[in-house]
């Protein structure tokens, strides 16, 4: 399978090959990685839009680049660009489209990856649109889970926090159903993932969903935890925000329940929904999950341009 020349905007564009083959050539990436920089992408440029807050994604976008040989153009605000003079994301994009050879892109309005991808002739890779989906961190949290448990068939992975608003945790539902792992949704009734969704992945994939309200529920029967903070952000009122922050809290004393090999993940930033102490932990891998994004994106970058490792 190839992904030469496509557009990266959302997890269930890419079939469970392309995946792997993503997973494999990651894989590489981090092997070249381990020998020092090389040169896969000496003269091509990458351009970062990123018309949200980052700060992962985006370093880990322009790292890969910068590892592969390649140069890297673009901003990391809207408000120093003509988006603010009233230019479209359209006109930006063709305008960008000029001057690279694949664009990365973050930015608030669901939808937006796929319009850029719509009037660029360079490769979209989407960076997050709103709450709609994150395919890039999907990739390197399968590729996390993959390293650290040697597979993702048959684990029971729990999904926990805000799972109504998190594009991350629709996006890896949907990638860990398609292989084949056991799935424990775990959040305040507020924030639980649609029906619709759950109702869809269990009929494409015959996934096992348990639906649980706490974590000292689930954290004695699952291999991965993976935790998301709940997204003041996306809430439509400063009210329901207020009804749910810090319901949930990963800390040592609800460890002592925990299996001996789980481990925790979290697409960062944290807020308070993981007690510093678990840093130290044998259960904490969400820094080298971060670090994950390297050779991921590695393997997108140069994927999408047809370079293998």
């Amino acid at each position: 399978m190839s992904i030469k020349g496509r557009d990266i905007i959302t997890i269930d564009s890419l079939s469970k090959a392309d995946i792997e083959q993503v997973l494999s050539n990651s894989a590489k990436m981090q092997s070249l990685l381990e020998k020092g920089k090389c040169d896969l992408l000496k003269g091509k440029v990458l351009a970062t839009l990123f018309f949200e807050p980052s700060t992962r994604t985006r370093l880990s976008f322009e790292s890969a680049m910068h590892r592969l040989g390649g140069s890297v153009i673009g901003f990391s605000e809207a408000s120093n660009t003509s988006v603010k003079k009233g230019e479209t994301l359209a006109d930006t994009i063709r305008t960008v489209d000029q001057y690279c050879d694949v664009i990365a892109m973050r930015h608030p309005v669901e939808g937006s990856a796929q319009l850029a991808a719509d009037f660029s002739e360079a490769p979209i890779i989407n960076g997050g649109d709103g709450a709609h989906t994150h395919p890039t961190q999907t990739l390197l949290d399968l590729y996390t889970i993959q390293k650290e448990k040697g597979k993702i068939e048959g684990l029971k992975i729990a999904l926990t926090g805000d799972l109504k608003y998190s594009r991350t945790a629709h996006s890896l539902s949907y990638a860990l159903s398609m292989f084949g792992a056991d799935l424990v949704f775990t959040t305040p009734e507020e924030l639980k993932m649609g029906k619709d969704f759950t109702s869809a992945l269990k009929r494409d994939f015959g996934v096992n969903i348990e639906e649980k309200t706490k974590l000292e529920d689930v954290v004695s029967d699952v291999d991965v935890m993976y935790v998301t903070r709940i997204q003041r952000e996306r809430f439509p009122a400063p009210e329901e925000y207020e009804k749910v922050k810090g319901v949930f809290k990963v800390d040592l004393e609800l460890l002592k329940n925990a299996k001996k090999d789980l481990k925790i993940m979290h697409p960062l930033p944290r807020v308070d929904e993981i007690a510093p102490e678990v840093d130290a932990t044998e259960h904490a891998i969400y820094f080298q999950q971060t670090y994950n994004g390297i050779p991921t994106r590695m393997a997108l970058i140069a994927g999408v341009l047809g370079v293998e490792p």
